[in-house]
């Protein structure tokens, strides 16, 4: 027996099951943002996943990092979605926004008027990016001024807005992945000194700030947050993981949330600390007190050990781009198909939208 497959509410969110759809960046939306009509039949074929949280978009020009990522930040975003949110609706799903600011990792060529990244801090990124002349080391970024924090803050509610415009159930604050929030959190990214800096309390404050402030418009019980405490990917890192997180998770629970999504593990980005992380990763679990969805190489087994333990659901990233009916496949014990690596950013629909499901076969 196993909960993966039980049904269950997210704040005001009712979900079929516990197989949750990650966010994937696919690099197939338009160029001005929109996102581009192949998506209404990936996302509307992924339906019968309990929860789908789409792929990072972001949430201003500024906020771009990457070639052909989809943007909410006007109603001709909000137009083209809300053909997906209809899709994935009129096949039983339930949806969600992942709303994003790159921060420092992106490239002049992508930005207005070829102008730097923003960050925390004058700090460069060793990471990459993907413009139009394909991977490109992410530009030197400025430090952001304190009067341009309140700015972004209210990017975010628009973006918020704007996605319950277009239809989705919920929207979700990336947190995550060494994009701008993670940027101000961490110790190697932030040496600011004023309010947003320094201390654990000020240096979480525009992660906290901006899910009040997304909260206020759309209503907590549809908001969720994505996390990775231990993830060093986009050259991130904390030197005081579990005092920050323990802090962030504690503030985070007081507000009841709809929930805390975390990328526990990234196999690419393992690092020889990788038993303390887990064990770091364990204990924040362990300590949270609301819905908490677990992400990071799980599998059936696995996915149904971490349910007993206490988790809400599980996210599947790679899983769920070669199949598209993953809930069932787990549920029936089915092949589960592989994934083409070739096909993962930008292209047609080929490794997008054309995996076959059980039915089909």
């Amino acid at each position: 027996m196993t909960k993966l497959f039980e049904k269950g509410t997210l704040g005001i969110i009712d979900v079929n099951n516990r197989v949750f759809m990650a966010p994937l960046t696919r690099s197939r939306a338009n160029l001005d943002g929109t996102q581009h009509e192949m998506a209404i039949k990936y996302y509307s074929q992924r339906a019968s996943a309990g929860l789908i949280i789409v792929e990072a978009t972001q949430i201003s020009p500024q906020g771009q990092g990457y070639l052909k990522t989809p943007g909410i930040y006007n109603t001709q975003h909000a137009e083209a979605w809300k053909k997906v949110t209809n899709a994935v609706h009129a096949n039983g799903g339930k949806i969600v926004l992942q709303l994003w600011h790159v921060g420092r990792i992106s490239h002049t060529s992508l930005l207005p008027e070829g102008k730097p990244p923003v960050a925390p801090s004058a700090i460069q990124a060793t990471a990459d990016t993907f413009t139009a002349k394909g991977v490109e080391n992410a530009s030197e970024p400025r430090a952001l001024d304190i009067d341009e924090i309140k700015p972004i803050m209210d990017e975010y509610v628009q973006a918020a807005k704007l996605a319950m415009d277009a239809g989705f159930d919920g929207v979700e604050v990336h947190g995550a992945n060494g994009y701008l929030l993670n940027q101000f959190i961490s110790t190697n990214t932030n040496v600011r000194d004023d309010q947003y800096g320094g201390s654990i309390e000020n240096r979480s404050r525009l992660l906290l700030e901006v899910v009040d402030a997304v909260s206020n418009e759309v209503g907590h019980n549809k908001v969720g947050v994505r996390l990775s405490p231990t993830s060093r990917f986009n050259d991130i890192h904390d030197e005081q993981i579990e005092e920050t997180y323990s802090y962030i998770y504690s503030e985070l629970g007081k507000r009841n949330l709809a929930y805390l999504h975390v990328i526990e593990r990234s196999p690419e980005y393992e690092t020889p600390d990788k038993d303390k992380d887990e064990d770091i990763v364990r204990k924040l679990r362990n300590g949270f007190s609301g819905n908490y969805i677990a992400n990071g190489d799980y599998d059936k087994a696995s996915a149904s050990k971490v349910l007993e333990e206490g988790a809400f659901a599980v996210a599947f990233g790679r899983l769920f781009i070669s199949n598209p009916d993953l809930a069932e496949r787990l549920e029936k014990d089915a092949e589960l198909l592989e994934p083409n690596h070739n096909t993962f950013y930008g292209g047609d629909e080929k490794g997008y939208s054309d995996y076959p499901t059980l039915a089909s076969t």
